[in-house]
């Protein structure tokens, strides 16, 4: 049951780095949604918060403790990631299981990395 965001690209398709060449309008339509997931400091903190969980998954059940945030308002910024393209998800049962889709992180670390 996992998906992306069927417009996002993987970064690394879609742009090499932003010192090698100036971002077309279309890789910049692609990439913003990304960045603008990873613009909120909840989003960004989940994403940590996955990535670096037993496993390299978790449930909404495991993050409910680490915000003062209501379960509905995390699922909503899991979907918001997912949409983005950063988290791979699962269903099993009543829980919906997310990991981080580590290739997409690598891409975006790839496209910023030269930049100094």
């Amino acid at each position: 049951m996992s998906k992306s965001l069927p417009l996002l690209a993987p970064v690394s398709e879609c742009c090499s780095s932003l010192t090698a060449e100036p971002l077309t309008d279309d890789q910049s339509d692609r990439l913003a949604p990304v960045f603008k997931a990873l613009g909120d400091p909840v989003r960004l903190r989940l994403v940590s918060l996955i990535a670096s969980h037993e496993g390299g998954e978790a449930c909404v059940c495991d993050l409910n403790d680490a915000f003062d945030l209501s379960q509905p308002t995390i699922s909503h910024h899991l979907k918001v990631l997912h949409e983005a393209g950063l988290l791979d998800r699962s269903k099993r049962g009543v829980w919906v299981h997310y990991r981080v889709r580590a290739e997409m992180l690598g891409d975006l670390a790839a496209l910023l990395g030269s930049a100094r």
